[in-house]
């Protein structure tokens, strides 16, 4: 075993270059107390408590055509994740905020994603959440996927999720601790599916892997599963938002939170999934059932047009950042 000289971690680091680090673009790091670029120096202290033990919370938001969508929904969520774990960090939300428009500009990318993590912070290998000195903040520009439905416009196919659902306590925190959610992506490449949704104890609907799960029923109320059994997304919150105008105009007959049983997938007019990088969803198929007519459906593009349209034009929404 050789022995690594600073100079040739460096070396060595640079030798280890992949190809998928072309969609880095920029880190911050309050440890180094500032950004960079050049992806193989976008790293985490092994003895930061976010690694080790998964202790720390994040957020994800993205930039479209120069501009930051709905920040800071996602950083007040943040925040609230946070503060649930005993996290606070000392510059506050505003500096945060400020950091993370400073990072994506660093980037030099107008469309990409943002991911920002405020770890407990190195200072051991314990358990014990009072060991570290103080908390970490690390932000990453990264590249931004399309929407689901730009790739597969005929439709996603859903399965039933066999891993457990977290108790309420645990999945209201966008924590760093995502084993469970890991394993649902696994169920889904593994199947060969697009996405699994899970259920509670009681067999009612929770949500996807990353995405928040809904339906439109045949009489056109637009449903999501109660915020007790969920991590409330923002691209949900602000689709049922966009949908309550059109209750009004009376495209949508109402906008309900609720228990949801399997049996009313099946018997859904439509399945939607949502979520910040997919938009929404429209989901063809449950089990090996068809959903609906089996294609998207009308609520389906109506929904998905109020949403991208508000990504693209609300100016109280995008924060610019180039």
């Amino acid at each position: 075993m050789k022995h690594i000289s600073l100079d040739g971690y460096l070396a060595a680091l640079e030798a280890a270059r992949q190809p998928y680090h072309a969609h880095y673009y920029a880190m911050y790091s309050s440890l180094l107390g500032g950004v960079v670029t050049h992806p193989v120096l976008m790293q985490i202290p092994i003895d930061d408590h976010l690694v080790h033990r998964g202790d720390g919370v994040f957020d994800t938001l993205k930039c479209v055509n120069g501009a930051m969508y709905n920040v800071d929904a996602h950083l007040r969520r943040l925040e609230r994740s946070a503060a649930a774990i005993g996290i606070r960090w000392p510059g506050g939300f505003d500096e945060i905020r400020a950091l993370t428009l400073e990072t994506i500009r660093a980037g030099g990318q107008r469309m990409c994603s943002c991911r920002v993590m405020l770890a407990r912070g190195p200072g051991g290998f314990g358990v014990n959440p009072y060991e570290p000195p103080g908390p970490a903040l690390y932000i990453i520009a990264y590249k931004l996927g399309p929407p689901f439905m730009d790739i597969h416009p005929g439709g996603a196919r859903v399965r039933r999720s066999r891993v457990p659902a977290k108790p309420s306590q645990f999945a209201e925190i966008k924590n760093c601790n995502y084993l469970p959610n890991v394993l649902m992506k696994r169920e889904a490449v593994d199947w060969g599916v697009d996405f699994v949704v899970g259920y509670d104890v009681d067999d009612h609907l929770t949500e996807g892997a990353t995405e928040n799960v809904g339906l439109i029923t045949r009489s056109g109320e637009l449903v999501f599963p109660r915020r007790e059994n969920i991590l409330e997304g923002t691209s949900m919150l602000r689709l049922m938002e966009l949908a309550q105008d059109q209750v009004k105009a009376g495209a949508v007959k109402a906008v309900i939170r609720r228990d949801i049983s399997e049996q009313e997938l099946f018997d859904a007019a439509e399945v939607l999934i949502v979520g910040t990088t997919i938009n929404v969803v429209a989901v063809v198929e449950y089990e090996g059932r068809a959903i609906g007519t089996g294609y998207p459906g009308t609520g389906w593009r109506l929904l998905n047009d109020l949403l991208e349209r508000d990504i693209a034009e609300n100016g109280v929404l995008r924060t610019a950042v180039f």
